[in-house]
């Protein structure tokens, strides 16, 4: 005789949902690592304009050249702002994602732990019965040979 959990599906249903909480967790992540690297980018970007303006006003460059650089850091400090607001929001996001992976993670548990103590109650049957049955074909040997 095999074990066959009633509850199986939900089990399978509580792993699916648990891969797709990481899956999503996964998908969080990538964006936040995306939104850095982008950030990175304007940082460096930031820094080479800033490098070239210093340079720009130690020789005889332009006003104009010079108000339209400073201009363009000025472009890129907001664009640094909003991609540290967007930063924030992943980061957050993450957090979500990994609170709702924790939370499937615990029905999952919750779930396994069910199934094997029904495994382990299953198992105990068994082996009571395979005793009894023992017993009842020692009894019934006694009996013969007292014949």
């Amino acid at each position: 005789m095999r074990f066959h959990y009633t509850f199986q599906k939900v089990v399978d249903l509580k792993g699916n949902e648990k891969t797709q909480a990481e899956w999503m967790l996964s998908t969080a992540l990538g964006e936040l690592q995306a939104q850095e690297r982008s950030l990175e980018d304007l940082t460096v970007q930031r820094s080479a304009m800033i490098t070239s303006l210093q340079n720009a006003t130690e020789q005889k460059t332009p006003m104009s050249k010079i108000r339209e650089m400073q201009e363009y850091v000025d472009y890129l400090d907001k664009c640094i702002t909003r991609k540290l607001q967007d930063i924030n929001l992943a980061h957050r996001e993450v957090q979500k994602k990994q609170d709702h992976l924790n939370t499937k993670m615990l029905d999952e548990k919750v779930w396994l732990k069910a199934k094997d103590k029904a495994l382990n109650l299953f198992q105990q049957n068994m082996i009571l019965r395979e005793q009894n049955e023992l017993d009842e074909i020692a009894t019934v040997r006694f009996a013969m040979k007292s014949l």
